[in-house]
């Protein structure tokens, strides 16, 4: 007589089989215990600027809710390309991550030549923050209104110039659609980070920044320099009597720098997802907030695809108008 097959062990050895494959999978067992070990951020700038004043803010309370480290490291450079292609050509693990800012679709628009595909070579996880930027000068300068900064570029052509984090960022951007809404005769002067640029513009050895509101706070509050206008459709939370550039009679520009966390592409989806969860309950922490507010940084948390949406949007408009501007830089 013929045996009949047992079922029970047939379904059995099926579904050990299926279990199997799944952990075999890359990145299960990391994401099943994930953070077993210290994490590195990389922060694509020097120290003392608004990115990573914010991340050395947010890190130790991430730390405390993942269980693990978040070592803050700076790999400053070619307008923050250089960490970023750090990271992209880091481990998918979820241990090397990036705080990604507006520079990066900025600068993949404007550079002949970057080493990855921002939006592509990267996998975000949530937005952190969104800080307007703001123009301002150095307080020896004879003028309290836009117009009548821009009157004094154009009567002394070679005299006035403005500092960037570097060529391809935020500031850089700004400055150069500034100088195309209103004529202004600045020269652009580089540099590596914010932090020094912001000391430069103290000393007086350039004329004015447009600078995020964080970093220039503290400036503005002591007289050491005179914000004129900020750069977004909406007044800054912490500059209320500083009006826009569409209300200064500016009208046509709307930037403002992001910031968001964001690993390497193929990093595990679990892992995304718990790093989504932890970063967004901090930043939604009351004191958290009021800590960023207090530094003029506004919080603002995401899900990956909403962050996903804005990058896609921000490399197009911007490719636009850098094409517009003729703004490529080797």
């Amino acid at each position: 007589m013929k045996k009949k097959p047992n079922l029970f062990k047939a379904m059995l050895s099926i579904t050990l089989a299926a279990c199997a494959l799944i952990i075999l999978q890359p990145g299960f067992a990391q994401s099943d215990n994930y953070p077993s070990k210290p994490i590195r951020v990389i922060v694509p700038f020097p120290t003392g600027g608004t990115t990573d004043a914010l991340m050395r803010v947010i890190g130790p309370k991430l730390s405390a809710s993942l269980g693990q480290s978040v070592v803050i490291e700076n790999k400053a450079g070619a307008a923050a390309t250089l960490g970023a292609d750090y990271v992209v050509k880091s481990a998918p693990d979820g241990y090397t991550l990036l705080v990604g800012a507006a520079h990066h679709t900025i600068a993949q628009s404007v550079f002949t030549k970057v080493p990855y595909q921002f939006g592509t070579d990267l996998a975000p996880i949530s937005l952190m923050a969104m800080v307007p930027n703001v123009v301002i000068i150095n307080s020896n300068i004879p003028a309290t209104k836009i117009r009548e900064f821009v009157a004094l570029t154009k009567a002394e052509p070679n005299r006035y110039s403005y500092g960037s984090a570097g060529s391809g960022t935020a500031h850089h951007l700004i400055g150069e659609m500034f100088k195309l809404e209103t004529g202004a005769q600045l020269i652009h002067v580089p540099y590596k980070g914010s932090g020094q640029a912001v000391t430069d513009l103290l000393g007086g050895q350039i004329s004015a920044m447009f600078d995020t509101t964080s970093s220039a706070l503290p400036h503005v509050k002591s007289g050491k320099t005179r914000a004129l206008a900020v750069t977004t459709a909406k007044r800054s939370s912490a500059l209320p009597d500083v009006p826009t550039l569409a209300e200064a009679g500016v009208p046509g520009i709307d930037v403002g720098t992001w910031f968001g966390l964001m690993a390497p592409a193929k990093t595990p989806p679990a892992v995304i997802a718990k790093l989504n969860r932890e970063l967004v309950a901090v930043l939604n922490d009351p004191d958290m907030r009021k800590q960023l507010l207090e530094m003029g940084i506004e919080p603002l948390a995401s899900t990956p695809a909403e962050f996903k949406t804005r990058i896609d949007k921000e490399l197009k408009e911007f490719g636009a108008l850098v094409k517009q501007a003729k703004l490529t830089i080797e």
